[in-house]
């Protein structure tokens, strides 16, 4: 770590507040602990800030977009300067259309949607399943995976120079990977998208929580995140970006607000113009705590100040990946390298362990929340364990031996929340497990891994 990270890092005295961060659990062995949440690309503790902002409106929750009271009008204006300040955040072009969706994978679905007729689609199969599979009903072009960042803008400008240079043209791609949290190219792909001209769309879910998104900057075209994993609480996420592939499609959802006028037809049907703003898309009574607990959380990162938490974050991944790398049975998995940029998530393996296993006593024994399987990336993980991914077996044998192919991975993530002290347990727990293996029975049920009882 270089003197200007860790003096950055020295200059936050302690990680963002959020919910959950005094909370015990139990442990198998006897007595408590505070509960070590380190899933954060899954789902990231909702900031104490959001909560309480969310709180405070709650009293005055109302109807949006069509009351004629107070509490509706108030209700509606914090919807749409939600909207506004999540343009912001995401420094969207002034023309820009921003929705409102239920999270990425509602985004990125969306945008499938509205595809032009005969849209060729790009994408790499590294990609999380949300970005991986909503492009079905397209002409889709999957790449395999890269091992440089650089081999990575060649293979898509390879495959974008031998399609039909007339027809519409969309590359989906990563900013930050779901399994090895290295950075993706964004802007080098974005470049050679746009100079075969072919648009691109951004998946930012792992990206946006950790550092700023620009959409001017990156130059992409749409851009899609969810609000669980920017520090909000469920079912809220975002589709931003041109708004004429979006105002040409049909509503994603037909239903009251994405409709301007329905007038009956004398054959019995009914005629319907839509909306050609956002409301097209946002058909139904819209999530406006979801919507205003996104707005509430790039107000708070903002404020935090990206620099200060991009420096911290980088002190805890340096002492995550050493120590571990102090383990000679473990191995962190990556597609680029160990000097390439990432955000707080790393994945890996461990000889002779199997991951559920691993990750069970992790919980278990210590309080330690993380992640074990495929991460709804199985390509991906199929290409860096070497083999093709599947359903564990019983998690009370190991799942390879010293030196053999692993099924699947173990997942460790963290972001502003994170004290070092659960980053400390984690490595602390990791050498223990290894060295002196569980203390207690395992064995699986329903399809987890967990602690025998009796």
């Amino acid at each position: 770590m270089s003197v200007a990270t860790v003096a950055a890092a020295q200059t936050i005295c302690a990680p963002l507040p959020v919910l959950g961060r005094d909370v015990t659990v139990p442990l198998v062995t006897g007595g408590e602990v505070t509960y070590a949440a380190l899933d954060y690309a899954a789902s990231a503790p909702a900031l104490q800030r959001v909560w309480d902002d969310v709180a405070a409106y709650a009293p005055y929750y109302g109807s949006v977009h069509r009351g004629a009271g107070y509490l509706s009008q108030l209700s509606t204006d914090l919807f749409e300067n939600a909207r506004r300040t999540v343009e912001e955040f995401l420094d969207c072009r002034p023309d820009d259309q921003l929705i409102f969706t239920r999270s990425t994978t509602d985004s990125l679905n969306l945008l499938a949607a509205a595809l032009p007729a005969d849209c060729q689609v790009f994408v790499f199969e590294t990609e999380h399943h949300a970005s991986l599979l909503p492009w079905q009903d397209a002409r889709v072009t999957y790449l395999n995976a890269p091992r440089t960042p650089g081999q990575a803008v060649e293979t898509l400008e390879k495959a974008l120079a031998d399609r039909d240079p007339h027809g519409p043209a969309l590359v989906c791609v990563t900013g930050a990977s779901n399994v090895t949290g290295e950075l993706w190219p964004v802007r080098e792909l974005a470049a050679a998208a746009h100079a075969h001209g072919a648009r691109i769309v951004l998946d930012a879910a792992q990206l946006a929580p950790h550092h700023p998104v620009s959409v001017q900057d990156l130059d992409v075209d749409w851009i899609a995140f969810s609000g669980h994993k920017l520090y909000a609480p469920f079912g809220s996420g975002v589709l931003a970006g041109r708004a004429d592939w979006l105002q040409a499609a049909d509503p994603y959802l037909a239903g009251g607000g994405a409709s301007r006028k329905v007038t009956r037809r004398e054959d019995g049907g009914v005629d319907v113009e839509w909306h050609e703003s956002a409301a097209r898309h946002e058909a139904g009574s819209p999530n406006v705590i979801g919507a205003y607990s996104i707005a509430s959380a790039c107000k708070a990162l903002t404020e935090a100040g990206f620099d200060t938490l991009v420096a911290r974050e980088q002190h805890l991944i340096e002492k995550v990946r050493v120590g571990l790398a102090e383990v000679p049975e473990v191995r962190v998995l990556s597609l680029f390298g160990d000097d390439a940029p990432r955000v707080g998530v790393i994945s890996f393996v461990v000889d002779g362990w199997n991951s559920s296993h691993f990750a069970a006593a992790l919980s278990a024994e210590y309080g330690i929340g993380v992640r074990d399987g495929l991460f709804c990336a199985h390509p991906l993980l199929r290409t860096l364990l070497g083999t093709d991914p599947q359903t564990q077996g019983e998690c009370g044998a190991p799942e390879a031996a010293p030196g053999e192919k692993s099924l699947n991975a173990i997942r460790v993530s963290f972001g502003a929340g994170t004290p070092d002290e659960h980053v400390d347990r984690f490595v602390s727990a990791v050498k223990e497990l290894v060295t002196a293996g569980a203390k207690w029975t395992y064995h699986t049920e329903n399809g987890r891994c967990v602690p025998a009882v009796g």
